[in-house]
């Protein structure tokens, strides 16, 4: 049986904060290597903004759904995982001049990354197990040395022998 490459979303924000240009490109770079040696089966860049309301009316976009739904994705494997993906999104509450009320909205994180094992979702980043954060240049450089995510290593119990 052979062993599949994975196949990668990274998600990245349109209007970056300082600093975060570079990181980004890292990424990509790293994703342009992976790639080429064949680590991964490819990847998509998908670019999305600061946050999202659930209730709005983008949130009934093509867009807004495909964001909700890949979110609530990620939530049910950070459930199945044992994981928490506060590192990865938020939820805030933001004032509207327009309705002078209050609504409810998931900020978005500056760069994410979901890894595809075929159609399965095999990982997200970031993510924090107990104390650990799990970074996405964390999950590159495990892709490149054929490793397993850290989640998967940590939550193998060894065999023993009396």
């Amino acid at each position: 049986m052979t062993q599949t490459e994975p196949y990668v979303e990274l998600y990245v924000r349109s209007m970056l904060p300082d600093g975060a240009g570079s990181r980004q490109e890292a990424v990509l770079d790293k994703l342009d290597e992976l790639e080429r040696r064949e680590e991964i089966a490819g990847y998509n860049v998908i670019v999305w903004g600061k946050q999202i309301a659930p209730e709005s009316a983008a949130a009934n976009t093509e867009e807004g759904r495909y964001i909700l739904n890949r979110v609530a994705e990620f939530k049910q494997w950070a459930l199945s995982n044992n994981v928490s993906l506060e590192s990865f999104y938020q939820r805030t509450s933001v004032d509207s001049e327009v309705t002078e009320s209050a609504y409810d909205a998931m900020v978005l994180p500056v760069m994410g990354l979901a890894e595809y094992d075929g159609e399965e979702l095999a990982h997200v980043a970031p993510c924090t197990k107990g104390e650990d954060v799990h970074s996405i240049t964390d999950r590159l450089e495990r892709l490149e040395a054929g490793e397993p995510s850290a989640i998967e290593q940590r939550t193998e119990t060894p065999i023993t022998s009396d």
